[in-house]
């Protein structure tokens, strides 16, 4: 796998460093978006901070990754396959990945955050 992420690095003009391929590969293996601390629980690697957040800064630079805030006021981070919107549960908090078509949308869309309760809370 560590040869597919070196090639995604590659193809966005990016340095690879073993700081980098632990935060991608920890990205790449989530089932969804994840904040710094879920992201630092599950690297091989430990790293400060301000080293973390230099290198996030890069990947979204490059397009690598997009962020967006939670209603928690953390940051949440996940590998760019395409743009779509997330679903963020009031009540749980849980944060789900929902498939809308952005094919109507003119212009440059970052993030889209839906709010509500999830299924599981409403009843």
């Amino acid at each position: 796998m560590h040869e597919h992420i070196k090639t995604l690095f590659a193809e966005h003009g990016i340095k690879h460093t073993h700081a980098r391929l632990a935060i991608i590969t920890v990205l790449k293996e989530a089932k969804g978006p994840l904040n710094y601390d879920q992201i630092k629980a599950k690297m091989s690697l430990t790293m400060d901070k301000a080293t973390f957040y230099r290198n996030i800064a890069i990947f979204e630079t490059s397009g690598m990754i997009h962020k967006f805030e939670s209603d928690d006021r953390k940051w949440y981070f996940e590998l760019s396959s395409h743009i779509h919107a997330h679903f963020i549960c009031d009540v749980c908090h849980e944060i789900k990945c929902m498939d809308i078509s952005m094919n109507d949308v003119e212009g440059d869309v970052k993030s889209i955050v839906l709010k509500g309760t999830c299924k599981a809370c409403k009843s």
